[in-house]
C-alpha cells in the first residue's frame, strides 16, 4: 500500500492537478479537472495522521489496494497534519476520499465546496477529550482555567469539546489563552511548565497520565451527548464520474469494520502501535469489544452532525451553513451494504 505525506499533495496543486477560481464575494472555489479516462490511474484516500482506525487497518493489510488492483488502479494513502488540510485537499481534487473529524468536514461543506458525505468513519460515544494538567498543578476545576495557557489544535473535535466544557461553566475559549499546538509540542511544553493545560484525545493524553506526569482535570466523555460521528467524504466531481468506485471503497470499509469487531485484540494492537496511544485508554474506550466503525449514515448520526453545526456556528467555529440535501448522499453506502449482503 502506497502512503504519501501532505507535502506530496502540495506538489499536485503546484503541478496544476486542480484549479482555483474566485467565486462570489471573493470566496475561493476549488474545481477539480475532468478525467480523460473511463477509470483513474490512482485513487487517493486521506486521513489525519496517523489515521483513523479503518484507514490504519487498510494501510496495514492493503484492503483497498487489493480491491482496486482488479482494475489496475493504484491506491495511495495520504496523511495530513490536521482535518482542515485533509478537507482542503479533498475539495480541490488533490485527493478523492478522506476520513476526518466532523468539525473540518462541516466547515468545508458549509463553504459550498463540492464534497459529499458518504459514510461514517466512526461513531464512538464512550470516547472523548481529556483536559490534562501537570500532576502537581494547582488547577482543580474548569473555572480555574480562566486566563491560563491551554494548548489544543484549532478547528478540531478537541476544540469543540473544549468549547462545550467551558460553556458548561459559563466560560468560552476567549477566557483562556489558546495555543494552536499538536501533542508533539504541547505535551513537552506542559511538562516543562510553559503552558497550563492541554486538550487532547483521551487515548493520546493518557500517555502522560499513565506515567504519572499529568492528571485529568476534565474528561468530556462524561457527556456522551457531546460526541459526534467522524466521517468519510468524497470529492463531488469524482463521485459523479466514478460512482461504482465510491461504492466499492465503502464495501471494503464495511468489511474492515466487521473484521475489526471479529479481531478485537489484533485491532487494538495495530491501532496502539500506529498511534502510539495508551493501550489502557484504548481498551477503556472500546470496553464493550465493539469498535463502532459501521459506516451507515443513520438518522441519529445526521442529527448529531446538525447539532454540532449549530454549536460550531454559535461558538464562532464555522462560517456559512450546510445544505444537507446536497452534502449527504446515502446512496453509496446503502449500495455497498446491498453488495456485501449479496456476497454473503
Amino acid at each position: 500500500m502506497s502512503s504519501i505525506p501532505f507535502d506530496a499533495v502540495r506538489r499536485l496543486l503546484l503541478q496544476g492537478t486542480i484549479a482555483v477560481v474566485v467565486g462570489l464575494g471573493g470566496v475561493p472555489v476549488f474545481v477539480a479537472p475532468g478525467f480523460a479516462q473511463d477509470k483513474p490511474d490512482v485513487v487517493r484516500v486521506g486521513s489525519t495522521a496517523p489515521g483513523h482506525l479503518k484507514f490504519i487497518l487498510a494501510q496495514q493489510d492493503g484492503w483497498w489496494e487489493k480491491e482496486f488492483a482488479k482494475d489496475g488502479i493504484k491506491v495511495e494513502l495520504v496523511t495530513f497534519n490536521g482535518g482542515s488540510e485533509a478537507t482542503t485537499a479533498l475539495a480541490t481534487g488533490a485527493i478523492e476520499f478522506t476520513y476526518t473529524g466532523n468539525n473540518p468536514a462541516l466547515r468545508v461543506a458549509a463553504s459550498g465546496a463540492d464534497v459529499k458525505l458518504i459514510g461514517l468513519s466512526s461513531y464512538v460515544k464512550s470516547g472523548g477529550s481529556y483536559i490534562v494538567v501537570k500532576t502537581d498543578s494547582p488547577l482543580k476545576t474548569l473555572q480555574d482555567l480562566k486566563g491560563k495557557k491551554v494548548a489544543y489544535l484549532t478547528g478540531t473535535v478537541r476544540h469543540s469539546n473544549f468549547s462545550k466544557a467551558l460553556n458548561s461553566v459559563g466560560l468560552t475559549t476567549a477566557d483562556v489563552e489558546g495555543l494552536n499546538l499538536p501533542f508533539e509540542a504541547s505535551g513537552p511544553a506542559l511538562l516543562r511548565g510553559d503552558i497550563d493545560a492541554i486538550v487532547e484525545t483521551d487515548s493520546t493524553a493518557a500517555k502522560l497520565v499513565d506515567t504519572g506526569e499529568a492528571r485529568v482535570l476534565y474528561d468530556t466523555s462524561t457527556h456522551p451527548e457531546w460526541n459526534v460521528p467522524n466521517v468519510i467524504s468524497v470529492n463531488g466531481t469524482f463521485a459523479a464520474k466514478y460512482p461504482d468506485l465510491v461504492k466499492r471503497l465503502l464495501k471494503v470499509d464495511i468489511e474492515i469494520s466487521r473484521w475489526a469487531d471479529a479481531h478485537p485484540d489484533e485491532t487494538i494492537k495495530t491501532f496502539v502501535e500506529a498511534t502510539k496511544s495508551s493501550e489502557i485508554s484504548v481498551r477503556k474506550t472500546y470496553a464493550d469489544g465493539v469498535f463502532h466503525q459501521d459506516p451507515r449514515l443513520t438518522d441519529d448520526a445526521i442529527a448529531a452532525l446538525k447539532g454540532e453545526e449549530k454549536f460550531m456556528a454559535g461558538a464562532g467555529l464555522l462560517k456559512g451553513s450546510v445544505d444537507y440535501g446536497k452534502w449527504v448522499d446515502k446512496s453509496f453506502v446503502d449500495g455497498a451494504y446491498t453488495e456485501v449482503v449479496a456476497v454473503q
